[in-house]
């Protein structure tokens, strides 16, 4: 028997790759989309300012515009001049006469040769709707530069605002709206190509005879591509050699990653393995659990043109925590994300039992102690089993638990990532 393969190999093999197809294949990885479309994508080039933040200098406050110096010899109890115009947003005054003062709204321009705001509230003047007042008195001496913003204070023309490789989200998008831009260059949602097999599966919903069962991982894998970044092409083929690769070949020249569940280990009836290994994929034993079998490789469509495939195991517990440990942080690399994963800990919250010789990545319901610190424990009574898949549902990390650890005990120390909530 072969080896097992340690986590780390397994998965620089399959980011080498990834950046590979990413360097080989420049025009389908990039594409420009309006800002309407851009949040949930990754920049893909650094967005430079085309306009300043603030674009024009404003008044911070409702209040009155006037120039400073214009009071400086006036004693503090009769700070008062003349209402001489009315600023709203939006719109632009005339310049300030000396000796008067300009009604001014939040966000409207400092008119020409006023340098200080303020605001309605330290004035004799009612703040609302209303017409401006024909004089104004101060409750307080102005200073130049109080209660203005700047014409770009915040960025100036040329500045670097995001950075390649951003996680577009809202405010991400306003910001590049707020210095002129109207798209973004932005990494293509990869196109992954999702086969589940087996004789085994049934539609959801539909009552399975006996030796069924639903075909729960397409849903699975579907879901789990689109939260990362993906969309997703869908095929089921039977344990069927011819059939399989009839559903691979057909969708090939449009997709830009082949994920299958099933079919990877070393039974009669593999047809996964059977039908890849034909292919040049390499079928190995990978040092965790779940997730023990798998497959990974590149094929050829009918350009030519290598895609990657990654053959993950049946059991959807095998699927989720695969798909979590190899296959995000591949599409992480065909989208310009960060790959890595942040961690935390937690502390074990009971026993469960882990496999000889292999790193455990164990679904974990999560909840805080009253010291603050962070529970974690499996969803079943049973701890981590590959087939559990409804109770699956529940796990809001995956804690990973050392190969040279011997089973966990209430108290220990690990490592996890969030999969829901919890950093995810």
């Amino acid at each position: 028997m072969s080896p097992l393969v340690d986590v780390e190999t397994h998965l620089g093999r399959i980011l080498d790759t990834a950046r590979g197809v990413v360097a080989a294949q420049p025009e389908r990885t990039l594409e420009r989309v309006p800002l309407g479309e851009a949040r949930g994508r990754v920049l893909a080039a650094d967005v430079e300012a085309l306009a300043p933040v603030p674009p024009f200098t404003n008044s911070s406050m409702d209040g009155f515009a006037v120039r400073a110096a214009d009071l400086a010899d006036l004693p503090d109890d009769d700070l008062s001049l003349p209402v001489d115009g009315d600023v709203a947003a939006g719109a632009v005054g005339a310049p300030l006469a000396p000796g008067t003062a300009q009604r001014i709204m939040t966000g409207a321009p400092i008119p020409e040769g006023a340098d200080a705001v303020v605001p309605v509230e330290a004035t004799d003047h009612s703040p609302g709707p209303g017409p401006a007042p024909a004089r104004v008195r101060l409750y307080e001496r102005p200073v130049a530069g109080v209660y203005l913003r700047h014409r770009g204070e915040d960025v100036a023309v040329g500045d670097q605002v995001l950075t390649a490789g951003t996680l577009l989200g809202p405010a991400q998008v306003a910001a590049a709206a707020s210095v002129g831009h109207s798209s973004l260059t932005v990494a293509r949602r990869p196109r992954v190509l999702v086969v589940t097999t087996g004789d085994e599966l049934v539609a959801p919903g539909e009552i399975p005879g006996e030796g069924h069962i639903p075909d729960s991982n397409s849903l699975l894998l579907a879901g789990l591509v689109a939260e990362a970044g993906g969309t997703t092409v869908h095929g089921r083929s039977r344990d069927d050699v011819d059939a399989f690769l009839a559903t691979l070949d057909a969708s090939l020249p449009e997709v830009d990653l082949v994920v299958t569940a099933g079919g990877v280990s070393a039974g009669a009836h593999e047809v996964v393995r059977q039908s890849l290994e034909t292919r040049g994929i390499d079928f190995l034993g990978v040092a965790m659990q779940p997730g023990k079998p798998q497959g990974f490789g590149t094929v050829a469509d009918s350009t030519g043109r290598r895609v990657p495939v990654v053959a993950l195991p049946g059991n959807p517990v095998s699927v989720f925590v695969t798909f979590h440990v190899l296959v995000r942080p591949l599409l992480a690399v065909l989208t310009g994300a960060d790959p890595d994963r942040r961690t935390f800990e937690v502390v074990a919250g009971r026993d469960w039992p882990t496999p000889p010789g292999r790193r455990q990545y164990a679904p974990v319901v999560l909840s805080r102690g009253e010291d603050g610190e962070i529970l974690a424990e499996p969803p079943h009574p049973q701890g981590a089993k590959s087939h559990f898949a409804a109770t699956l549902a529940l796990a809001d990390a995956l804690a990973i638990v050392p190969a040279e650890v011997d089973g966990v005990r209430t108290g220990d120390r690990l490592e996890a990532f969030g999969v829901r909530g919890w950093g995810a």
